[in-house]
């Protein structure tokens, strides 16, 4: 890719913040600077605080590239920011990174336009418990604003159900109960309107939570996933299409899983994902030929669309 730095100008790697993934944050932060340092984009980080506003008018800045994962940069909030001063940023605009970080509407929107997604409830009390009690057990439970496998859960039973929920509790008022999947579980990076390989995880762990996301060295990382080509580009344009009808763009990421039936599940998606050494993103990119350098430089291309912007389902 022959990419000219002087078509961004200067950059605002925006990276760290407040929420419960701060820690990840910058740690793909730190993994970003020092590719587009690389590809010569006159980049400096930036560890948004109240201010952030000021400092970016006031180091006169030329675009932003968002990599604060969790509440407060992948929901909306500093994207709605950034319009307000008409700075361009990378990925999705304000609506599609406010509905892709709420797991319970992202759901709702599968669930309408007749996609597969598992069974769910939203708990916002233990009044609700026995919504979740109706799906039947096991389930997984998660915070319904969260990323990172950050509260998540299974409950096999009444008191693990109320264990669990007071746990994800701890992080959002707003709980999502979902009917357990048993079956391989397979994540799609999107880049650029384009689908990359999917990869395969595996994982000793109940499911793919947090230790096994960035500590852990038993999770196995398939990539080729193992599929049917035929079958691997069905769930590609499936994924393709659950990243529209949230109002994604730019780059993310979707996950899912094959239940018992083979039918696909969609999960989540991620509008701002890892780019850590144990991410997902760039180990799709590298599978399709794209190197990390490279992958920072598209995610900064993102940045070049006309805002405000959106996504109209296809």
């Amino acid at each position: 890719m022959k990419l000219d730095p002087n078509a961004f100008g200067k950059v605002a790697l925006l990276m760290g913040g407040q929420a419960a993934e701060r820690a990840i944050s910058l740690k793909s932060g730190h993994a970003v600077l020092a590719a587009l340092t690389r590809l010569g984009i006159d980049v400096h980080p930036i560890d948004p605080g109240a201010d952030l506003l000021e400092v970016l008018h006031r180091e006169g800045f030329q675009r932003a590239f968002i990599i604060l994962h969790g509440r407060g940069g992948e929901d909306g909030q500093v994207q709605g920011a950034l319009e307000t001063i008409g700075l361009p940023y990378t990925g999705s605009g304000v609506l599609g990174s406010a509905i892709g970080m709420d797991k319970y509407r992202s759901k709702l929107i599968w669930h309408g336009a007749g996609l597969s997604t598992p069974e769910f409830a939203l708990l916002y009390g233990s009044a609700d418990l026995p919504r979740a009690q109706a799906l039947g057990f096991p389930l997984m439970i998660k915070p319904a604003n969260e990323g990172s496998s950050i509260g998540m859960a299974r409950a096999d039973d009444a008191d693990s159900l109320a264990s669990a929920w007071a746990e994800a509790a701890r992080y959002d008022e707003a709980v999502l109960a979902e009917r357990w999947v048993q079956g391989p579980e397979y994540t799609c990076a999107i880049l650029q309107g384009e689908a990359l390989p999917l990869i395969r995880l595996e994982t000793p762990h109940a499911f793919y939570d947090f230790d096994a996301k960035y500590q852990a060295d038993s999770t196995r990382y398939l990539c080729p996933c193992g599929l049917e080509p035929a079958h691997e580009r069905a769930l590609q344009a499936l994924c393709l299409r659950a990243f529209d009808l949230v109002g994604g763009s730019g780059w993310g990421r979707v996950d899912l899983m094959l239940d018992a039936d083979g039918t696909a599940q969609l999960l989540e998606v991620n509008t701002v994902p890892g780019m850590t050494d144990h991410s997902l993103v760039p180990m799709a990119a590298k599978a399709a030929g794209i190197d990390f350098d490279t992958l920072c430089g598209r995610i900064l291309q993102t940045s070049l669309r006309p805002s405000p912007r959106g996504s109209e389902p296809r």
